[in-house]
């Protein structure tokens, strides 16, 4: 693996990990005095985004410590 690959698995990663800071901010600003059905149910949405997001972070994560475990100790 080079240098440019593990620069790339790294960008991914933080990429992954914006996107995911970004989804709890939109939950949490769902998080209002407004009680009704409806906003709750835009919150439940924005869970599911933050989930999703978070994913996805995890396997960039994983993908680039298995880039990093290639090159530091050739497994």
């Amino acid at each position: 693996m080079s240098k440019d690959d593990l620069d790339r698995l790294r960008a991914e990663y933080k990429s992954a990990v914006d996107a995911w800071v970004a989804a709890i901010r939109a939950e949490e600003d769902l998080a209002t005095p407004d009680h009704s059905e409806v906003a709750m149910e835009k919150w439940d949405a924005a869970h599911f985004t933050e989930h999703d997001a978070h994913g996805k972070a995890d396997d960039a994560r994983e993908a680039y410590k298995d880039g990093l475990r290639a090159v530091n100790y050739g497994i």
